[in-house]
């Protein structure tokens, strides 16, 4: 799948989960249900991938987790918040930089539009 379908279909994903349970849940209850709504729909995906960071040629298990990383491709960073915040968006970018990573999801959960709790970051996406 192209970076692009994985997006696609991550968000329908999301929409589906969203449009059963609504808002009020916490982020893990969310993060199953996601997971569960891939797997029916086949997409290869792992959850709480570790990140470990670099720091002069050492590597550092500072507790770094991904929320979800899907088909090898699109990092997906879960909230429930009452809004997305700058350092919300830092952190996927983060996420994006340490793993080489171009394309990231944030989505919150705690919205009533699922759309209003969707952003797709984009880091050195090569042409």
């Amino acid at each position: 799948m192209r970076t692009n379908e994985v997006t696609e279909v991550m968000i329908g994903a999301a929409m589906e989960v969203h449009r059963s349970l609504g808002p009020g849940l916490l982020e893990s209850a969310y993060e199953e249900c996601l997971c569960h709504e891939l797997t029916l729909r086949q997409v290869p995906f792992q959850r709480q991938q570790t990140l470990p960071l670099v720091y002069k040629g050492v590597h550092l298990d500072c507790g770094y987790r991904m929320d979800v990383v899907v088909a090898e491709q699109v990092v997906v960073e879960l909230k429930t918040v009452d809004e997305l915040l700058p350092i919300h968006e830092a952190q996927l970018l983060t996420y994006l930089r340490l793993t080489g990573l171009h394309v990231g999801l944030l989505i919150n959960f705690n919205v009533p539009i699922l759309k209003n709790g969707i952003r797709r970051m984009v880091l050195n996406l090569p042409e």
